[in-house]
C-alpha cells in the first residue's frame, strides 16, 4: 500500500476536476472542459494504482486504465460509455481538427457528474480523506 503516492496523484485529480467544474460553471470552451475532465479520470485511476504498488502504466485511455484495475472497480455498461466517451475527449479536444464542433454542454454535464462520483469513490475505496489532498 503506498498511500503517499495515491494521494499525490489525487491531488493532480482535484486539480484537473475541480478546473473543469470553475470552466464549466463559466461556460467556457467545452473542449477545455472535456479535457480537463478526461485527465482528472486518468488521474484518479493511477491513484488507486499507485496505491496498490501496481506499475501505472503510460497511456490515456480510460477503458485500458479500467482493465487494470477491474479487480478492484466495476462499472455498468452506461458508466463505461461514459470511459470511452472521456477517451475520446482526450483523443479529439486535445488537438487542432478542420471543421469540429465542440462537445455539447449536455453531454460534459454528464460526464462531469461522472468524473467527480468515480473521483469520490476512489477516495472512499482508498480511505483517503478529501481534505488530505487540497
Amino acid at each position: 500500500m503506498n498511500e503517499s503516492s495515491a494521494k499525490e496523484w489525487l491531488k493532480k485529480a482535484w486539480h484537473n476536476l475541480s478546473s473543469a467544474q470553475l470552466l464549466y460553471d463559466v461556460e467556457h470552451y467545452t473542449d477545455i472542459v472535456a479535457v480537463e475532465i478526461h485527465y482528472a479520470i486518468e488521474k484518479s485511476f493511477k491513484a488507486f494504482l499507485a496505491y496498490e504498488n501496481k506499475k501505472i502504466p503510460k497511456t490515456h485511455d480510460l477503458i485500458e486504465l479500467y482493465k487494470y484495475t477491474q479487480n478492484y472497480l466495476k462499472f455498468d455498461e452506461d458508466e463505461i460509455e461514459l470511459l470511452i466517451i472521456a477517451t475520446e475527449y482526450h483523443i479529439r479536444e486535445s488537438y487542432p481538427q478542420f471543421d469540429r464542433s465542440l462537445p455539447e454542454r449536455e453531454e460534459i454535464k454528464e460526464v462531469l457528474v461522472f468524473a467527480n462520483q468515480f473521483f469520490n469513490n476512489v477516495l472512499e475505496k482508498l480511505n483517503i480523506d478529501h481534505g488530505d489532498i487540497k
